[in-house]
């Protein structure tokens, strides 16, 4: 496949990210393998909608248009799927900046027709200039960044992560678009799994379907200074465990938890040895690290307990939509 032709979806909801926003398109404008449209999809703000749209009023290349859907990042990228004209739909975080061979690398993976999704690497930019000495790589999903323990290279994977991602088209037409109420609703509780979810159901509805990473398509993410606080760091780590409990509720435990289990009895096991042998040298951050990924277990495994009981109460609480392609709108769905 030389050109499959690839809309970037970036969803947007706040002004206070304007600045932020003009660098992700830019960004996208200045790929080796140019884009066939930027989509703009503003979440529930009209002032911002309103500047966004006079900004880019004499561009061909960009579209700016309203969620039409419930408030969300979810309903965001659904909205933006249903109005794109590429074979390929890449995402982009409204807050990252891409490297200049991220769609390259991306439209490469899709030389394969089974190939239906393809994800990236994401660097965090921590807003302190460095990374918090106490803050261990393998929590790196917590500021949504690629983590330690993830494969190096181009490789399978069960779920691509949604900041810095690609999906072919016709993967939508076969499992539905992002499931609305189960990810990040603009400033609340920081959920997430939303990509998770998608991956899997598209994994059971075409049981042949591959899924890669490959880490040469890099975007590089801004890290807030309130996101190196170790109380989001547990937060989010909280907000993890409830959206796990949701996804495996939707897909089974099974294949929700799968790569987790490897995660929590490899990988992070191996985070604390490095921590605490750190600590024993001298090494700075090494007992911080060993006790956050720790803490980032027991918050994650609270959060998963109430979720877990939340959704045996009251059911499962997302919609899974259909997408229209065309007109920019959402079909109907199910819970």
């Amino acid at each position: 496949m030389s050109d499959p032709g690839i809309s970037v979806v970036i969803c947007v909801y706040t002004e206070d990210r304007y600045e932020d926003i003009l660098a992700a398109v830019s960004s996208v404008r200045a790929q080796s393998q140019p884009a066939l449209e930027t989509l703009l999809v503003v979440d529930h703000n009209q002032a911002l909608l309103d500047r966004l749209t006079r900004e880019y009023k004499e561009a061909a290349d960009v579209r700016v248009l309203a969620n039409a859907g419930p408030r969300g990042l979810s309903a965001g990228r659904n909205t933006g799927i249903a109005a794109s004209r590429g074979e390929i739909i890449a995402f982009l975080d409204d807050d990252a900046v891409a490297e200049r061979d991220w769609l390259r690398y991306f439209a490469e993976g899709y030389a394969d027709p089974r190939v239906m999704a393809v994800g990236g690497r994401t660097v965090p930019i921590w807003a302190s200039g460095r990374r918090p000495a106490w803050f261990p790589e393998e929590f790196d999903w917590v500021v949504g960044c690629t983590y330690r323990g993830l494969p190096p290279g181009r490789v399978r994977v069960r779920n691509v992560l949604g900041g810095n991602a690609s999906f072919r088209r016709t993967a939508f037409d076969v499992a539905g678009g992002f499931a609305t109420g189960i990810g990040r609703d603009g400033d609340k509780r920081p959920l997430g799994c939303e990509e998770t979810e998608l991956c899997i159901r598209l994994g059971k509805a075409r049981p042949d379907a591959v899924l890669l990473i490959d880490d040469r398509a890099v975007i590089h993410h801004r890290v807030p200074a309130s996101r190196e606080r170790f109380r989001y760091f547990r937060s989010r780590a909280y907000a993890e465990g409830l959206s796990k409990a949701l996804v495996a509720r939707s897909v089974g435990a099974a294949k929700g938890l799968e790569s987790e289990r490897r995660y929590t009895t490899r990988v992070l096991p191996a985070g604390v040895a490095r921590g605490v042998r750190d600590a024993l040298l001298a090494r700075p951050g090494g007992a911080g690290r060993a006790g956050a990924i720790v803490a980032g277990v027991l918050a994650a495994a609270g959060g998963y307990a109430v979720g877990s009981i939340r959704a045996r109460l009251g059911g499962t609480r997302f919609r899974i939509v259909e997408i229209e392609n065309g007109d920019g709108q959402e079909g109907g769905g199910k819970a």
